[in-house]
């Protein structure tokens, strides 16, 4: 479903159900030996998603853990993103000389629940949110874009990127999908020898019931 929003070289695997006859790894098993069953569930698939992933870019199976943000960790010079939400796991991944970073979530297409826009938005774009009145779920939308720009951000400077951090801005080019920019309003250094970071663009989509939105750098 989200390979149309990708360039050539980033490998997708996707899943809209539980994968019941897959375990972790044995070095990933200490992650979620405390979860519940659903989480654990939402781990186990999102993984194996991440090494089907990795498969196609002709990696052999590894363990995908966990660094000091939460944040996926992926073999040496390769980029990817994990996301998961009710219905939908999924993983992209690519090698470092094709894409500098990606950033990848998914949401149901649903509203946020209310007094949540407030938290993960700054005062222009509720203004433009407001002004829109068509059929689309616009503040699912933005916080989707706002998680996938964190996750595209993190791995290039090892540093918190907070709501109020960023500035996105959407166009649509269809009736279900478009792209988006990212601003960032706070210094962009980068740990990996790169230019500083001013912003990212993305893109968008709606499908299935699900809001997805992804930046590949």
């Amino acid at each position: 479903m989200i390979e149309k929003l990708l360039p050539n070289g980033v490998a997708v695997a996707e899943s809209f159900g539980e994968m019941p006859d897959v375990a972790p790894l044995a070095a990933e098993a200490g992650l979620i030996a405390r979860a519940v069953d659903k989480r654990r569930k939402e781990f186990v698939t999102t993984r194996n998603c991440a090494r089907e992933a990795l498969g196609q870019l002709g990696i052999d199976p590894v363990p995908i853990m966990r660094g000091e943000r939460g944040e996926p960790l992926w073999p040496r010079q390769v980029v990817g993103s994990l996301t998961h939400c009710d219905g939908y796991r999924a993983a992209i991944a690519g090698y470092t000389m094709q894409v500098r970073s990606l950033g990848m979530d998914a949401e149901p297409h649903g509203p946020l629940p209310e007094g949540v826009l407030e938290h993960v938005s700054v005062e222009p774009e509720r203004q433009v949110l407001a002004a829109r009145g068509d059929d689309l779920h616009w503040d699912r939308l933005l916080f989707c874009a706002k998680e996938a720009t964190y996750k595209a951000w993190f791995p290039l400077t090892k540093r918190w990127l907070g709501f109020e951090d960023a500035h996105i801005t959407f166009e649509r080019t269809d009736e279900f999908a478009g792209t988006f920019r990212t601003e960032l309003l706070v210094d962009g250094t980068t740990v990996d020898g790169g230019d500083p970071l001013l912003g990212f663009d993305g893109r968008w989509l709606i499908d299935s019931g699900l809001v997805i939105a992804v930046i590949a750098l």
